[in-house]
């Protein structure tokens, strides 16, 4: 028993194969021989790309320069931050310093009051 042909469709598969090679002929003949309006393709092609590298280019270093100036403003911030923070540290660290004299003013103050009671200054009742 033979082997049913699609003639129709292995003609439509040569067919296609064949002006897939006719073309791809016509394209190599054009290109080799120079043709004007193809190298003039070729030249705005490669313009454009040119132009798209450099947009590229700018917006990196337009993006860079951001990064790097947003840096340098968070450092500031830091820096001014901690400033900061010293000085309130500074201020707690007074106002703890104050309290403590002003607290050892008061006990001294009680115990010099209490020794005037007793009539006896400097000395310690019952020693």
């Amino acid at each position: 028993m033979s082997a049913y042909k699609d003639t129709a469709y292995t003609d439509r598969l040569s067919s296609a194969a064949n002006a897939k090679r006719a073309a791809l002929e016509e394209f190599r003949t054009r290109t080799a021989a120079g043709d004007p309006a193809a190298a003039e393709r070729q030249a705005s092609r490669l313009a454009i790309s040119m132009a798209r590298e450099a947009r590229l280019a700018e917006r990196k270093a337009t993006r860079q320069a951001e990064a790097a100036r947003q840096a340098a403003e968070q450092a500031a911030q830091n820096a001014a931050r901690a400033i900061q923070d010293a000085e309130m540290e500074a201020e707690r660290a007074a106002r703890a310093r104050a309290l403590e004299i002003e607290l050892k003013a008061a006990r001294d103050a009680r115990y010099a009051a209490r020794k005037a009671r007793q009539g006896q200054p400097g000395k310690a009742r019952g020693r």
